[in-house]
């Protein structure tokens, strides 16, 4: 195969040799303009996610606003440079951007209808770098945007009871909301496709650029207190005019075939890193969180029956120490333990409840079918607590929502959906109490206060064998590797496309007590080429000692969020870090659900693992501790490694998550 390639090559670079050169004139007058000015307007489409209810110091309104948007003005002077031959050119707009809008209409507890409109707008200056990826009228662009706030208003609307007709109309307030932002700095991202309205036979030339551009809610957050996000979908053209130069004469060029340049060669290592032994099982005593959402199948408003149900004769004999005679109907068989405990979620709560008699809690309800769906999710909830665990019902709000405050479907998703609005069809248990959460931490993603559990861990972490093949995403299109032992018995594995693989040394050992390989990396370069790296493994199986025990912490991420570390950095260095031994290997690995990109997913996991090691590498040494190793590893979505399947949306919750085991120096 390679000398048909290689023959094809050679016949290529032949006949483009041979080949005669293309005459062609240029006769335009004038070049185009290099560069370009002009005015751009469009039409903003806002849309408001979060919470509104305290709008100043002054007013805080009886029911939240959660959803909204509208249409705004934006209108900014243009400035662009661009070499005519080039992809790629310069773009700066300043100008008048508008982000105003309508909430949702909400009911307040006096069955009273209310109205929230904002006249919100802001000076932008938005910086963009364009790439035409053909040399054409079709482009890309995007770049951050730094907004200066203008105006702030509102006008606040309560109607009457519509059962009270003869009751006194309350006066509109209209005032400007409190704590609002002066400054922000956003992205955006955009598409736009030039039309020349004149030719180059004008020395001024007119270009007419429709457009459309989008901009995140990352950064778009105009209050610094409560929850409200902006994300906007920008449609407009831009209308502008520039110079070219005058050729003095008809101009020839001339087009050549060029022999393609040769793939420059990128050089890459290969090394196998293997634990000195590789233990098939040790006790661990792990902390688990409890998710704080319970997750209703699509179309019911009914608990499902995987959740833990108690009769109210059994809540006596309920201990959240011994959740392993409690078991659920339905468990999907991996990591069975931690989603038993889970699924107790409702009876540790209303037994936490029993215990804290101070401790309140919210049930707000997320459902797709809109807040009154929502309601009877949470209500479910509800009853199921006053009714069972006899807890009383002015101790429990309910709520209900179209969407949760942390929705997993992203404005503009269009890839598995139904995944995505199974995990938001959900009811979250919210609480202020620090008897109900986990320590140090408040608001909607924090989960419960989590619980003990003891077991075997099967193929710990750290009898992983990691294979690393520096550069190997540039200077291969695909890798593999081969094992071979000593009596010539040879195992493949790959392709990979990464630069490191990561495999228990059981999957090569099996019930062997050990074993010496030789360990072949073949890789297939981009120039077509196929290269082999050896090296040799030796591995010996070893059970650990009896009297062995390590730890392991959960850290739960929200959806494609690999920045919620920050809620957790006092739980890691205040709970996890002085519990780790002196002389201790801590492994910290990633994990994601399926749902999106695997590349993707493998570097976000990568990059949520490194997060705990930075906190947790830092607390050790104000402690003065330099005698632990702390190894991260990102797993991505491979699901040969990760604890729990992704059937339901609450197994693909609790794989967005890192782990930390911490085990103790032999």
């Amino acid at each position: 195969m390679n000398t048909i390639r290689n023959s094809i090559s050679a016949s290529i670079v032949m006949l483009a040799g041979l080949a005669a050169p293309i005459q062609a004139q240029d006769t335009t007058p004038f070049t185009k303009p290099t560069w370009w000015f002009g005015v751009a307007a469009g039409a903003n489409g806002s849309q408001y996610l979060g919470t509104t209810q305290q709008l100043n110091d002054a007013l805080t309104v009886p029911a939240a606003f959660r959803h909204g948007g509208g249409i705004g003005l934006f209108i900014a002077p243009s400035i662009e440079y661009r070499r005519p031959d080039s992809r790629w050119a310069l773009q700066l707009q300043a100008g008048y951007d508008s982000r105003q809008g309508s909430w949702d209409q909400v009911t307040t507890p006096c069955n009273c209808p209310a109205d929230l409109t904002t006249d919100l707008s802001y000076i932008t200056i938005e910086p963009s770098l364009r790439f035409a990826p053909f040399r054409g009228d079709l482009h890309l662009y995007g770049g951050p945007r730094f907004a200066f706030n203008l105006t702030k208003s509102f006008t606040y609307e309560l109607g009457i009871n519509p059962d009270v007709p003869t009751q006194a109309a309350t006066p509109d307030v209209t005032a400007d909301f409190g704590n609002i932002e002066s400054s922000l700095i956003s992205m955006q991202v955009g598409l736009g496709y030039d039309m020349p309205l004149t030719s180059q036979h004008h020395q001024t030339q007119y270009m007419l650029t429709p457009f459309i551009a989008y901009m995140p809610q990352w950064g778009q957050t105009p209050r610094s207190v409560q929850t409200w996000e902006i994300s906007t979908l920008r449609v407009g053209a831009s209308l502008k005019f520039g110079r070219g130069a005058r050729n003095s004469e008809p101009v020839a060029t001339v087009t050549q075939a060029v022999a393609p340049a040769r793939v420059a060669e990128v050089r890459t290592t290969f090394t196998v890193t293997s634990p000195r032994n590789v233990p098939t099982q040790r006790r661990v005593r792990e902390t688990f969180p409890i998710r704080n959402y319970v997750f209703f199948d699509l179309g019911s408003t009914q608990i499902p029956s995987r959740y833990a149900l108690l009769a109210k004769s059994e809540t006596a004999e309920f201990n959240e120490s011994r959740l392993d005679v409690l078991t659920p109907k339905r468990l999907t068989g991996r990591a069975d333990r931690e989603l038993n405990a889970y699924y107790n979620v409702l009876n540790i709560v209303g037994d936490r409840m029993n215990r804290y008699p101070s401790a309140k809690i919210t049930l707000i309800g997320s459902s797709e079918r809109g807040e009154g769906d929502a309601r009877l999710m949470a209500e479910s909830v509800k009853s199921y607590l006053t009714g069972v665990w006899s807890v009383n019902p002015s101790r429990i709000a309910v709520e209900g929502q179209r969407r949760p405050d942390l929705s997993s479907e992203q404005p503009g998703a269009r890839l598995e959906l139904e995944m995505l609005r199974q995990e938001d069809r959900r009811v979250t248990i919210e609480s202020t109490s620090n008897d109900m959460l986990m320590v140090f931490q408040t608001g909607p993603q924090v989960p419960l206060r989590p619980i003990a559990l003891a077991g075997v861990q099967e193929a710990p972490v750290d009898s992983y064998l990691t294979f690393d093949v520096t550069d190997a995403t540039r200077a291969y299109t695909s890798w593999s590797l081969e094992f071979k032992d000593s009596s010539g018995k040879v195992v493949s594995t790959g392709p990979y496309t990464q630069n490191n693989v990561v495999m228990p040394g059981k999957a090569i050992l099996g019930s062997t007590s050990n074993g010496i390989y030789q360990v072949t990396m073949i890789g297939q370069t981009r120039s077509g080429r196929t290269e082999r790296k050896d090296t040799t493994l030796n591995m010996v199986l070893w059970t650990p000692p009896t009297n062995e025990e390590g730890l392991r912490y959960s850290i739960l991420y929200g959806f494609d969020n690999s920045e919620a570390i920050g809620i957790y950095d006092t739980y890691l260095t205040d709970v996890v870090a002085p519990k780790i031994p002196v002389g201790a290997t801590v492994v910290i690995h990633g994990h994601t659900d399926i749902i999106g990109d695997a590349a993707n997913n493998q570097r976000l996991s990568l990059a949520r693992a490194n997060d705990v090691k930075r906190i947790l590498q830092a607390a050790l040494s104000r402690a003065g501790r330099s005698d632990v190793t702390i190894n991260a590893l990102g797993f991505g979505e491979n699901e040969s490694f990760s604890l729990f399947a992704n059937v339901y949306p609450e197994e693909r919750f609790y794989n967005r998550s890192v782990i930390i085991d911490v085990i103790p120096r032999h």
